[in-house]
């Protein structure tokens, strides 16, 4: 069982960053695929980023590559969303997501891939 949290989220112009991070409970967390996900209003749920158990491989959505890093300290229980240069189409609910699941590449991407859920930080990008 994990049980994760999130934090960072806030309200920050265009162009600006945010720290998001994922701290999760249990001693197994090592072991598990980590992913961030967003959800605008009246929108789905989409991927933005995921990261493997062991920090060694990434994955991030096109829509913010190159602008968003994902990173891990598992000996923290904790995973980071760095996000620069933001826009205003970046304003949605971010969700931490955990998946006992061997994934890579577009495998990591889907949410019913993903266990355990946070319950979300808003991040609002005024223009």
């Amino acid at each position: 069982q994990v049980q994760l949290g999130e934090s960072g989220g806030g309200l920050v112009q265009a162009g600006g960053s945010l720290r998001l991070s994922c701290a999760a409970s249990g001693r197994t967390f090592s072991s598990y695929t980590v992913g961030w996900f967003r959800q605008a209003p009246g929108k789905e749920r989409e991927f933005v980023a995921a990261i493997s158990w062991s920090g060694d491989r990434s994955y991030h959505a096109d829509s913010v590559k190159g602008r968003f890093t994902i990173s891990r300290d598992n000996a923290k229980n904790t995973v980071h969303l760095q996000m620069n240069s933001l826009k205003p189409e970046d304003t949605a609910v971010y969700y931490c997501a955990a998946s006992s699941r061997y994934c890579s590449g577009y495998g990591c991407y889907a949410s019913s891939g993903y266990d355990y859920w946070g319950q979300g930080t808003q991040v609002t990008v005024s223009s």
